[in-house]
């Protein structure tokens, strides 16, 4: 009797949300978590009963300080940006990170979170990015996502 090998690999996945904000300077904004090394889209998972827009809302207060509910002077709205796949930063072979990437909507909007966002407890830095910085210092999706910005035209 012969042994059936099979080609078929069993993923894991983890299902992500993620803010995209471009600055004046058409740079993105990525952290880095405390004792980490690579930087990452700000967001998080969904919590239970949670939609997209309040998950958000609560992973940007969580990581960044910053109430997307409340920006100061302008009506502000989440808007689908795209999907990204990847290999999961961290995690073992098989352990894929889908991220589902959203901006605030209009650009003024968006522009006011420069002045807003600062580091939380739990994220040791905030930078702002463009398509020039060194790709070894982000996931694999953070890699897919400035490409993309870039390919845009909506960063350097």
């Amino acid at each position: 009797m012969s042994e059936v090998q099979s080609d078929e690999v069993c993923n894991t996945y983890i299902d992500k949300l993620a803010l995209i904000c471009i600055n004046s300077n058409r740079k993105q904004l990525v952290a880095r978590s405390v004792g980490k090394s690579v930087y990452f889209t700000p967001g998080g998972k969904r919590e239970k009963g949670e939609t997209d827009e309040e998950a958000l809302r609560r992973e940007c207060m969580e990581e960044l300080s910053v109430n997307l509910s409340t920006l100061t002077n302008t009506a502000a709205s989440i808007e689908p940006y795209g999907n990204f796949e990847a290999h999961a930063y961290g995690k073992p072979p098989g352990t894929i990170v889908r991220m589902t990437c959203f901006r605030v909507t209009p650009r003024e909007a968006e522009l006011e979170l420069e002045h807003l966002v600062k580091a939380s407890a739990e994220v040791e830095e905030l930078k702002w990015i463009d398509s020039s910085f060194e790709r070894e210092k982000l996931t694999v999706t953070g890699i897919m996502i400035l490409e993309d910005l870039k390919e845009k035209n909506l960063i350097d």
